[in-house]
Order: structure tokens, then sequence, then C-alpha cells
């Protein structure tokens, strides 16, 4: 299953059907719908339309359509008739100028100041009136479909480039866990010298006395607790896990963003606490670095459906 990305734009047109009597003889098209989608990335599936007022009331099921195909995004869906195919206007009804006269006419004795209809207006009105017929819910629904399958396959292509970059970043995640791996013992070993060389020193000063044995368990004690301090295996551990399933979901895909999302959460956490355990500037270096990586990885996986 392929991983989607919650970011994406497709849009389109659809011829509307041709309406009867004259504007058919004349093979006109009473005109078209212009449909755009656009989504970007959200934590549940947030819609807004914005129609205009002929296909309003295919809202709902435009609603339940997209609804059936997208589970998270931020979503606004844009539809709009547009003008009659080719350069013929629809030429306003004599019925039509005297409703449009009568009507200015009344507005106009109640609001002398209201601006007289434009030849633009009569013309847009006359188009409004003849689309009126024109039954759009098939047309707008095969626009839909189309269009949606169009958005589907660019978030498609948005989430596999996600994908590959999110698979690089595990493997230099990976890579900076194998140099850290063989650091601790080494460190572990180096402090383990020092307090054998102090204890040495501190039994050369005693000129042959004996030295508590307090103090000789003091120092096993300090040594102890500075190796279980610094051991950073468990981190590596629970690191190597979260890797190992965030790789097994971005290959599964299918809706994984919200998981994807707590194992970064996990991974910063382990990155913040092998930088904390920090003993030698080495392995801070590996730290920031991973932190680095896994706020890249978070940008990306925010992406994700």
């Amino acid at each position: 299953m392929a991983v989607y990305s919650m970011t994406g734009y497709a849009s389109a047109q659809q011829n509307a059907p041709q309406t009867g009597g004259g504007q058919e003889a004349k093979g006109m098209a009473a005109g078209r719908i212009g449909l755009e989608i656009r989504s970007v990335n959200s934590r549940f599936l947030d819609l807004s339309f914005r129609l205009s007022e002929e296909l309003r009331q295919h809202e709902p099921a435009l609603r339940e359509l997209i609804t059936g195909k997208l589970k998270r995004g931020k979503v606004e869906v844009r539809a709009a008739l547009e003008s009659g195919a080719g350069d013929t206007l629809k030429e306003p009804t004599t019925r039509l100028l005297q409703r449009l006269n009568a009507l200015q006419d009344n507005v106009r004795s109640w609001l002398p100041d209201a601006r007289a209809l434009s030849v633009a207006d009569v013309v847009r009105l006359s188009a409004a009136e003849g689309s009126a017929d024109v039954d759009w819910t098939q047309p707008l629904a095969e626009l839909a479909r189309r269009t949606l399958d169009e958005l589907m396959s660019a978030r498609e292509r948005e989430g596999a480039r996600l994908a590959t970059m999110l698979l690089g970043h595990l493997q230099q995640l990976r890579d900076l866990a194998q140099q850290a791996k063989p650091l601790v013992p080494q460190l572990v070993e180096q402090q383990r010298a020092r307090f054998l060389e102090r204890w040495k020193e501190a039994m050369a000063l005693s000129e042959g006395s004996t030295v508590p044995e307090a103090a000789q368990d003091r120092a096993l004690t300090e040594a102890t607790a500075f190796a279980i301090r610094i051991d950073v295996a468990e981190e590596l551990m629970r690191l190597s896990s979260h890797l190992d399933e965030i790789e097994r979901l971005v290959k599964k895909g299918g809706e994984v963003g919200k998981r994807l999302d707590f194992l970064i959460q996990e991974l910063h956490r382990e990155a913040n606490t092998l930088g904390s355990k920090s003993a030698a500037l080495e392995l801070t270096r590996i730290s920031v670095d991973m932190k680095v990586l896994v706020e890249q990885m978070r940008e990306q996986v925010q992406n994700i459906e």
C-alpha cells in the first residue's frame, strides 16, 4: 500500500449538458463547471467549500464523496460555473428584460442612489437564467470523481518522495547509533584506568601505611556509578527498535501518519537522553546529529496521511 501525503492540488473542467430549445439548435453548451481541490496537512479531515450559488445545493454530495477518499488534511474545494462554450453570448429574452427593468424600478424607488444595471450585469443574469434549467448533478459528480483521482495521484507521488526521504534518514540514524556503541565501553575503560592510577598514587603517598578499606570501597563505588551513569545501551536498543518500527510502517503504507508522529517523539526522547548521558565530545556530536535528523523526519511525517 502506498504512503500518501496530505499535500496536493488538482483541478478540472466539465462541460454541462446542452439545454433544449434555441441553444441546442445552435449547438451551444449551457456552460461548464470548473472545480479545484487543494489540501495541506492537518491533524484531522477539515473540509471547506467555496461553491457558486448555483452549485451550493450539491455540497452534501461532494462532502460525502471526498470523505470516502480522504482521511486527513485541510481540504479546500472550489467550484463555479463558467461561461458557455465559444464566443457567442446568450441574448436576453424580452421577458427577462422586462422583469429586470421592473425590478430595477422597484429597487430604485426605495433606494434612489442604487446603481443602474449595466449591459454586463444583464448578460450575466441572462446566462444565470439559462443555467438554472440545467441539471448539474451528474456533470459535477463526474468532475469531482476525476479531480479526486488526480488529487490522490498527486498525494501519492508526494508521499513516495517523503517515504524515500524517511528511509534515508533512518539509515543515517542507524549509522550514528553504530558509531555510538563502541564509545561507551571505551569511556568506562578509560575511567577505570583513571581510578586505578589515582589509587596507586594514594598508595604511594601513604608510604607503606595501610589505606582504609573504606577508601578502596569508595573508589570501586565511584567507578561503578560512573559506568552506570554513562551506559546508553538501553537507549540505543530502544532507538533501534523505533527505527525498525518506523521502517515497517513506511513500507506498509496506508494511514500511518499518526503512528509515525508518535514514534518520532520517542526517537527524539532517546536522542535527548543519549546527549544527557554523554561523557565525551564525540558522543555529544552524535546526539546533536541525531536530533537534527529526527526534527527533519518530524516535518516530513507531519505531511503524511
